[in-house]
């Protein structure tokens, strides 16, 4: 039978590419870790590794194994702090996923609420780069994705949490600060500022500017809410917020917001998860927090 130590043991091997740094790893010796090595190639019956010069290479039946580690070790990991969470009186850990850059601003209000409420649970919020959207929820690497984009999946629940209006943040001593509804046209001679995901993901691009055949005159990528509305107010390019994001920025700097098109662009916020989850009692009511705080 294939153990829990054999996976952390190939995917230390992976992750380190010598026997020497994978032993330090797992506080093992090098003789201690080829041993169990060799023993559970025996007790298999095929070979998981190739040395190549000082380091070691899986082979096919190696990455094999180690998928199955990259899938297993983290369900295990978080069944573990869960079960640690109940045997010390805490109800769960609560693991959320953010793909709505903008939203972290609204997320930590509505975490502060919320821990106020349920002081025995423990929040983790997982980057980006350490989860892959729904696959990271249905690989339980997170337990709630807060996202504008619903892609209907077996198994995974939506809940609405608010509505919300795109709009164009600028200067108010730029020169579209003058209009009241802004055409894709107006973009080709701006430098627009985006969060760092792909274009095909952007609401601006497949609502407003694609359709049109419109470009921006350049595409700047920014990681920081802050930073990008400080560039704006320097007239260093435009970008697109949600209108309460926009709103509190308008209080604080020179800027205005403008709507796109004469409909404006309209989206909602969910928040996904796994099926039937919402009806674990701390999951329930953390929906309940982010209703209240999006009224």
């Amino acid at each position: 039978m294939i153990e829990n130590r054999h996976l952390k043991i190939i995917q230390a091997l992976d992750q380190q590419g010598t026997l020497t740094a994978a032993a330090n790893t797992l506080c093992l010796s090098q003789s201690a870790l080829s041993h169990q090595i060799r023993y559970l190639e025996k007790k298999l019956g095929v070979d998981l590794w190739q040395r190549d010069g000082r380091k070691l290479r899986l082979t096919q039946a190696g990455q094999l194994l180690l998928q199955t580690a990259l899938q297993v070790l983290p369900i295990l990991t978080q069944t573990e702090k869960t079960l640690k969470a109940y045997g010390e009186g805490r109800q769960g850990i609560l693991r959320i996923g953010v793909e709505c850059y903008p939203c972290y601003q609204w997320l930590s209000k509505v975490i502060g609420i919320y821990l106020n409420k349920m002081p025995d649970v423990d929040i983790e919020i997982i980057q980006k780069f350490q989860f892959s959207g729904l696959a990271g929820l249905l690989n339980h690497h997170i337990d709630i994705l807060v996202t504008p984009d619903i892609e209907k999946r077996k198994h995974i629940d939506y809940e609405p949490v608010m509505e919300y209006e795109l709009v164009l943040l600028v200067a108010k001593n730029h020169p579209l600060a003058d209009f009241k509804i802004i055409k894709p046209t107006q973009f080709s001679n701006e430098t627009l500022l985006v969060f760092p995901v792909s274009l095909a993901r952007l609401d601006i691009f497949n609502l407003f500017l694609n359709p049109a055949y419109i470009q921006p005159k350049k595409i700047k990528k920014l990681e920081s809410v802050e930073l990008m509305v400080q560039m704006v107010a320097a007239q260093r390019g435009i970008c697109v917020l949600p209108q309460w994001l926009a709103s509190s920025y308008c209080e604080q700097l020179p800027l205005k917001s403008l709507r796109l098109g004469q409909k404006g662009i309209h989206k909602q916020l969910f928040l996904a998860l796994r099926h039937n989850e919402q009806q674990i009692a701390y999951m329930g009511e953390f929906i309940q927090v982010c209703m209240e705080q999006a009224e």
